[in-house]
C-alpha cells in the first residue's frame, strides 16, 4: 500500500514542478535593442499609423478607378390610371415595366482624373513618411526611457553606497561619543544625514519602478507585466561632423519628406481646381427595354422593337459661375505658397535641431571627463577625511562632507554619462535614422 501511495506523492510534486516552470520563464528580460523591436512591432500608435497607410492605398485604388468606365443598371415600375393605347409605343401601358444599362467612359476632365490620382499616390508617400516618423518618435522615447531607467538604477547604487558609508560613520561617531572622545553634536549630524540619505534611496528606488512601468507601457505590455530591461550606460565614441549630421538629416528625416509632399498635394489641388475651366467630354453606351410586365420585354402593343441602344459623345462646358471656380484656383495658389513656406520652416528647426544635439553631444562627452575626474578627487578626499577623523585630528563635519561631495560627484558621473547616450539617441532621431541598439555609428 506504501508503495502506491509513494508513486502518487511523487507524481503530485512532480507535476507541480513542471507547472511551475512556465511561471518562473515567463519573465523576459529586454536590452535595448529588443526593447524597440517590441516597441515597433506592439505599441498602439504604431499600429493606428500602420492602418492609416493601409488607407491611403485603399484611397490609391479608388482614385485609379476613375481611369476606367463605370457602369449603372436602372430598373424601375411605373402604374397608370388607365392604358393609353399608341401604335408602337409600350410606353402607352397601364403598368410599365423599364430597364437600362450606361456606361459612361471619361475622356477629358480638364486632368481633373489625373490629378486626383496622383494626388492619392502622394497622400500613400505622404503617409508613408508618417509612419517613419511615428517610428522614430517611438524609438527615441524607448531609448531614452530605457537610458532613464538604467541612470535610475545607478542612482539607487549611488544612494545604496552612500547609506552604507553614512551607517559606517554613525557606527564610529557613536563609539568615540561612549568613550567620550566627540560630543553628542557628531552624533546628531550622523543621524540626520543617515535620514537624509535614506529618504534619496527611497526616491531612487521610486524613480526606478516609475521608469519601468513607462517602459511597459511603450512596448505594448501590462503596467506590471513580469518583465526586466538590461543594459549599462557604457560610453560609445561619436566623430561624425555636423556637415555629415546635416547631410544624412536632409536626406532621411520624414518630416522634411512629409513637407515636400504637402506642398505636391497642394499643386495637384490647385490643378483639380483649375479643371473647372475646361470642358468635360464622355462618351456613353445606353441600352433600354420596356414592357407590361417584370421581365419588361414588350406588351401587347409592342411586340418586338421594345428595346434600343445607342452611343454617343457629349462635352460640357461651365461657362460662367460667378467667379467660383475663379476663386477656388486662387485659394488653391494660396495653400501652395503656405505650405511652402511650412515647408522651409520645417528645414531650418530641422537644421537647428541636428545642430543642437550635435553640440549636447559634445557638451556630454566633456561633461563625463570632467566628473570621472571629481568623482576621483572625492573618492581620496573622503577616504583621507575618514582616516583624519579616525585618527582624531579631523571633525565629523570634514567626514559628512567629503562623503556628500562623494555621492554627489558620482551621480553627477552617472548623469553625464547617461545625457551623453540621450544625446546619441536624440542625434539619430533628428538624422531621420533608426539605431535601435544606439552601438553603431
Amino acid at each position: 500500500m506504501r508503495i502506491p501511495r509513494l508513486k502518487t506523492i511523487i507524481a503530485v510534486a512532480l507535476l507541480a514542478a513542471f507547472a511551475a516552470v512556465p511561471a518562473m520563464a515567463e519573465t523576459t528580460v529586454y536590452n535595448m535593442e529588443q526593447a524597440v523591436v517590441r516597441a515597433l512591432e506592439a505599441n498602439p500608435s504604431i499600429i493606428a499609423a500602420r492602418h492609416d497607410l493601409a488607407g491611403s492605398e485603399e484611397g490609391r485604388k479608388s482614385a485609379r478607378g476613375a481611369f476606367l468606365p463605370s457602369a449603372k443598371a436602372t430598373y424601375g415600375y411605373t402604374a397608370k390610371d388607365h392604358a393609353k393605347p399608341k401604335p408602337q409605343s409600350a410606353t402607352s401601358e397601364a403598368d410599365l415595366f423599364s430597364a437600362g444599362v450606361n456606361v459612361h467612359q471619361n475622356i477629358f476632365t480638364g486632368w481633373n482624373t489625373l490629378s486626383t490620382y496622383q494626388k492619392s499616390v502622394l497622400g500613400k508617400e505622404r503617409s508613408q513618411a508618417t509612419l517613419r516618423s511615428a517610428e522614430l518618435t517611438l524609438v527615441g522615447l524607448v531609448q531614452q526611457n530605457f537610458l532613464g531607467l538604467l541612470q535610475a538604477r545607478e542612482n539607487v547604487r549611488v544612494a545604496e553606497d552612500s547609506l552604507k558609508r553614512l551607517q559606517e560613520q554613525l557606527k564610529v561617531t557613536r563609539a568615540f561619543y561612549d568613550v567620550g572622545l566627540k560630543p553628542r553634536l557628531d552624533v546628531l549630524q550622523a543621524e540626520v544625514d543617515l535620514a537624509r540619505a535614506e529618504d534619496t534611496l527611497l526616491s531612487a528606488r521610486n524613480s526606478v519602478s516609475t521608469q519601468m512601468a513607462r517602459l511597459n507601457t511603450l512596448l505594448g505590455l501590462e503596467l506590471d507585466a513580469d518583465a526586466d530591461y538590461a543594459g549599462s550606460l557604457d560610453y560609445v565614441p561619436f566623430s561624425a561632423g555636423i556637415d555629415d549630421v546635416l547631410a544624412r538629416a536632409y536626406k532621411a528625416r520624414p518630416d522634411l519628406e512629409i513637407a515636400g509632399k504637402s506642398v505636391e498635394i497642394a499643386l495637384k489641388d490647385e490643378t483639380i481646381a483649375k479643371s473647372g475651366y475646361y470642358p468635360q467630354v464622355g462618351a456613353d453606351f445606353d441600352w433600354s427595354t420596356y414592357g407590361d410586365d417584370m421581365t419588361a420585354s414588350g406588351s401587347d402593343l409592342v411586340k418586338t422593337e421594345f428595346s434600343e441602344w445607342s452611343v454617343g459623345v457629349s462635352a460640357s462646358w461651365t461657362l460662367w459661375e460667378w467667379g467660383k471656380t475663379h476663386y477656388a484656383v486662387k485659394q488653391a495658389k494660396e495653400s501652395v505658397k503656405s505650405l511652402i513656406a511650412s515647408a522651409d520652416n520645417t528645414r531650418q528647426e530641422a537644421t537647428y535641431e541636428v545642430k543642437a544635439n550635435h553640440l549636447d553631444i559634445g557638451k556630454a562627452a566633456e561633461s563625463i571627463k570632467v566628473n570621472r575626474k571629481a568623482v576621483e578627487a572625492a573618492q581620496e578626499g573622503y577616504r583621507m577625511a575618514v582616516a583624519r577623523y579616525q585618527a582624531q585630528v579631523g571633525t565629523n563635519t570634514d567626514v559628512l562632507d567629503a562623503q556628500e561631495r562623494l555621492t554627489t560627484a558620482e551621480a553627477g558621473l552617472i548623469k553625464a554619462l547617461a545625457d551623453y547616450r540621450i544625446a546619441l539617441s536624440k542625434m539619430f532621431v533628428s538624422m531621420g535614422e533608426q539605431n535601435p541598439a544606439l552601438d553603431s555609428f
